[in-house]
This record gives structure tokens, sequence and C-alpha cells, in this order.
């Protein structure tokens, strides 16, 4: 069994950035790229709510789809050269994965292995008992949602994920976890800093920050051909944190991996998804980007220093999904000359003939894909020899929201001419607001599952 002690250097890899992503990476990453720790960050923001809502009807395990795939494929490797795994792959039902963690380890032959299991972002019973508390989005009651709430999950921090970790499990398994604070808390582990040391929590989270997504930092999400080129795109390393005890950070990645690190990857990942970056709130400090600077020390390796930071607040942001009723939608391509002018007069009879049948939406919205789907109207643009209709609606009853895939498809026959290849789909939307609970009110705990 591994066990934590304060060391001087750690190697922290990104093994996923997010639940659907490759873990040919990480398997590299631990093969090759020297690593103390491997963390897995497979939760975006409706992904524990479907998760939840999955597992309360049956219709699956409450963990992320992939955990068996990723841990079978990174075990054997990790426990060779004990390398620690933490993730948040345990999503909705972190015991469940946690013993699958153990099953999988034991079909492996890996003796001595245990699994920490970090518990307590669940809030849903705090929640119910405070309809007062107000939604960051709208500022109305939350009461006005917790009929249809299918979760309620507080972004834990640093200090949950050290202590899991503090038992010395080769694997920490989590639910919802503030994504930078996926990476703080081994820091934490391995150098035995104090959790009031902004400084240190400063320069942690932002190499958290730049990890947390993978691949985005090594040239990803970042790629432009022609704009801003990135090499070897189809065997796309992912990145590491080399982090001392003094608070040093380098980002780089495996030596002829694909991808490139340098100041401008590292730039634009500092920047993503961030609001304020002089405030970036995390549940283990107030961040303050604007003194970060990057320094190319070597091909592929990028020091981050400057970075500094405000005490933490009081409170937990809450992620709260729910059910705000149906997507109905249905697709049709139209190509050749005049195919816009086409595509247009199909939008336009399906919507008539919505309405024909008494049909009432929330929303209606008719697209033209390739030329205005993302980018809003598009008058005075040239127009496409290929483009597909979208017709979307959204509603509360999934009768009605079938019907718009239907009409779409009955134009195949009703014309205008030259439609093909429809596609129609129904599903439930799940939408996600926020609150912010006061930290007193959520109680993480750590329960350690071994191979019986």
């Amino acid at each position: 069994m591994v066990v934590s002690m304060a060391r001087e250097r750690l190697r922290i890899g990104a093994g996923a950035g997010f639940a659907g992503d490759r873990w040919e990476p990480a398997v590299e990453l631990v093969e090759r790229g020297g690593v103390d720790v491997i963390a897995f960050e497979c939760l975006a923001e409706r992904t524990i709510a479907r998760e939840t809502l999955a597992l309360s009807r049956g219709q699956g395990p409450g963990y992320s789809p992939k955990l068996k795939e990723r841990l079978r494929a990174v075990l054997p490797g990790c426990a060779a050269k004990g390398i620690r795994v933490v993730s948040n792959m345990g999503a909705a039902a972190p015991l469940a994965a946690g013993r699958v963690a153990c099953a999988i380890a034991a079909e492996l032959g890996l003796s001595d292995f245990s699994c920490a299991v970090l518990l307590g972002d669940d809030v849903r019973d705090e929640l119910a008992a405070r309809p007062e508390l107000m939604l960051l989005e709208t500022g109305e009651p939350i009461e006005s949602i917790l009929p249809r709430m299918a979760a309620a999950n507080a972004y834990l921090g640093a200090d949950a994920v050290a202590q899991a970790m503090a038992g010395g499990a080769p694997v920490v398994l989590t639910g919802r976890i503030a994504d930078p604070s996926l990476f703080v808390g081994p820091m934490l582990d391995a150098f035995g800093w104090s959790y009031d040391d902004y400084a240190l929590l400063a320069q942690a989270s932002a190499a958290g920050h730049l990890l947390e997504c993978a691949g985005q930092v090594t040239g990803g999400y970042f790629a432009d051909p022609g704009v801003k080129d990135v090499p070897g795109l189809a065997r796309l390393g992912f990145p590491f944190a080399d982090v001392t005890a003094t608070g040093e950070v380098v980002i780089s990645k495996v030596d002829g991996s694909g991808g490139r690190v340098d100041m401008q990857t590292c730039s634009e990942q500092l920047l993503y998804e961030v609001g304020d970056p002089a405030a970036y709130i995390t549940p283990d400090c107030v961040l303050d980007m604007g003194g970060i600077s990057f320094t190319e020390i070597a091909p592929d390796r990028v020091r981050v220093d400057g970075a500094s930071a405000k005490p933490r607040t009081d409170t937990y942001k809450v992620s709260v999904g729910y059910f705000d009723g149906y997507l109905g939608e249905g697709e049709l391509s139209y190509g050749g000359p005049n195919a816009l002018a086409r595509a247009r007069l199909a939008g336009e009879i399906v919507c008539e003939r919505l309405a024909l049948r008494g049909f009432s939406f929330d929303d209606l919205r008719t697209d033209f894909i390739g030329l205005d789907s993302l980018h809003g109207p598009g008058d005075g643009r040239l127009e496409p020899y290929e483009v597909r209709l979208r017709v979307a609606a959204r509603t509360k009853s999934r009768e009605v929201a079938e019907a718009v895939g239907w009409e779409v498809g009955a134009l195949y026959t009703n014309g205008p001419s030259g439609g093909a290849g429809d596609s129609a789909n129904v599903r439930e939307i799940l939408a996600v607001q926020s609150v912010l609970l006061p930290r007193k009110l959520v109680r993480p705990h750590v329960e350690t599952l071994s191979i019986k």
C-alpha cells in the first residue's frame, strides 16, 4: 500500500479532461511520463445530474460510463510503478464506483489494493430544507425548481481530496470536485502544505486549472490549421505538471507525443471558462491570474510564476440539475442549386404544420446548419451549395416534442424537393443552475474499500 509522506517534488498528470476523452494518452503518461499521480477529470456541469437521474430510473450505474475501461487500461502500470489514481469518475455513485475498482483490481491480480471513496457532495437534503436559497443565475428562490430537482452537488475542494488520499489508497474516487481541486488535493497530500497558505494554493490552483482539460493545454482545442498549427494531433499527448514543495510549477508533456506546450497554449487555457481573471473562485481560494507569467524553459516545458490568491469564501457552489421539459428536433439536408431557398421553405412548412395541429412550445426555432446555426442570422453571407435544416422545440410534453421530428420526416414526399437524410430526436432537458451553501452544512467524509 502507498503511504503518504512529505516530499520535495511531485509530478501529476492529467489523464482525462471530460467523460468522453481518450485513454491512450493516459496510458502513455503512466508508461512513459514518470508521473507520481494521474488525475482523471470526467464531470461536466450536467454529467452528474444525468448520472443521478439514470441511477434513480435503473438506466445506468450512476458512475462514469467509461470507468471500467479507463481503470483496466491504467491500473496495471500504476500498480507496477506506484502511481496513484485520483478521479471524479464516481459521479452520482462513488461507492459503487469504488466497488468496481476493487473488482477490477482483483481481476488483474493486484494485491493489497484499496480504494478511498470521498462522499458528502450530494446536498439534496440540505437544499430541500432551505427553499429560500437564491439561484445565482435567475435570482429566484430555489423553491421554484425543487419539485423538479434531479441532483444537487457541492463542489468540494482540495482539502477533501487530500483527506481521501491521506490513508494511502492507490485509487481515490469522488463525486463532484472543483476541477482544479482534483489536482491541488494531491499536492496538499504530498507536501503537507497548510490549507491557509494562499501563496502555495495560488500556484497549485493555477497548475490545476491548466491541467484540468487535459489535451487542451497541449494544443488540442488550441489548434487552428494555418493559423495555430499543432503537430501530431492524432496522437495528442496529455500534460503533466512538475510541482515543488515551494510552489514552483512547470507544465510539460511526454517526450515524442503529439501536440505542443508553450506560452500560447498555456495562455489560452489559463483564461478558459474564466469570468474574472482577477477573481477566479474555487473552493480553495480566490485566484488572481493578473500576475501570472509563462516562461518557456525548454521545448514543451513552460514555467508558471506569479499566481496570487485571496482567502477562500465561506460557501460552496452547488450545481443543481433539474428536469426542464423535452427537446424535440428534426433535421433534413438539401443540396444543389437553390438549396437554401428549399430549406427555408421546408422550415416554414414544418412550423405551419405544427401550428395547424394546435401545438404550442416554450421555444421553437429553425436553423440552417452551414449558414446560421452558430452565428445567428445569415443575411449577407455567401449562399451554401448544401445546407441542413434543423427544427427544434422545447416543450413540457413529450408527445408535442415527438411531433417536431415527425413533421420534418414528412417533408420527404410532401415537399419541397430534394430533401434527404432525415433524423429525429427527443430528449429530456436537464437544466443546471447554482446556489451558494454555507460550508458548515457540507460534511465530506471518506470510506475505504478493499479487495475481499
